[in-house]
């Protein structure tokens, strides 16, 4: 299986920040926000966001003179003692301040070994979880998850998928067509989050995007209620924004 790599808003911002990172665990008795723009040839308007996410999410800390030191989180996700219960705790913490920053149920999901797993969910009484009353294995055709990881895949492996998988009537929004689903797959941005409306579950919308890392195919989406779908795009786009920090953990 080979995949497609195309940049997408968040990886490029993940790519600043571990670049940020570097510098500033180099600098170990700190550096300066001058020091981090000369070395980084970022430009402010890139370079202070970027600070500001590093900061909110603890892998950096200011001191009193205004330098830029490792913070605690980097600390431990850098320890091969602690990093996999350190990484599980910080996408806990990411994927509920998600959930409920956006008011929706907030999933991430991988494409392992040929196959669509949701590995992590973030729901709540106010955020229901979709019900998955079909296997998410079996709708990658229906399901934004689905569709997100498929887009990673290049044409065969998204034909050795659905060769695997029969394209399953689910709603009456549901495409069955091969042709018609490899046409929109081909023609999805990557920048743009992958949308189900109704399409795997009646009274669910959804929506995805890709949070790859290296050979790592992976998504984070958001579902919500129907009578919210007027919220999707925004909500879909505020997901985008916040697929920096998870990437990121993702990443170190």
């Amino acid at each position: 299986m080979a995949l497609k790599h195309k940049a997408t808003a968040p990886q490029d911002s993940v790519q600043s920040a571990l670049r940020v990172l570097e510098i500033v665990a180099r600098h170990g008795s700190g550096v300066t926000t001058v020091e981090l723009a000369r070395e980084t040839r970022l430009p402010a308007g890139r370079l202070a966001p970027l600070l500001r996410m590093l900061r909110r999410e603890g892998y950096v800390e200011q001191t009193t003179d205004g330098a830029y030191v490792t913070g605690q989180c980097l600390s431990r996700l850098a320890s091969a003692d602690h990093h996999d219960e350190a990484l599980r705790e910080k996408l806990r913490r990411t994927l509920n301040g998600l959930r409920d920053s956006i008011g929706a149920a907030v999933y991430i999901s991988r494409y392992v070994d040929g196959e669509v797993r949701v590995t992590d969910i973030a729901a709540g009484p106010r955020t229901p979880a979709v019900n998955e009353w079909v296997d998410f294995r079996s709708a990658a055709h229906a399901s934004a998850v689905g569709k997100s990881l498929l887009t990673q895949l290049d044409v065969n492996g998204r034909r050795d998928h659905l060769s695997r998988h029969r394209m399953a009537r689910l709603t009456s929004r549901t495409i069955t067509s091969e042709r018609v689903l490899l046409n929109r797959l081909a023609a999805q941005p990557a920048t743009v989050p992958v949308l189900d409306l109704q399409e795997y579950a009646v009274g669910t919308v959804c929506a995805a995007v890709p949070i790859t890392a290296g050979s790592s195919v992976g998504c984070l989406a958001l579902s919500l209620p129907v009578e919210h779908a007027h919220r999707l795009r925004e909500a879909a786009d505020t997901l985008n924004r916040g697929a920096a920090p998870v990437l990121l953990s993702l990443a170190i």
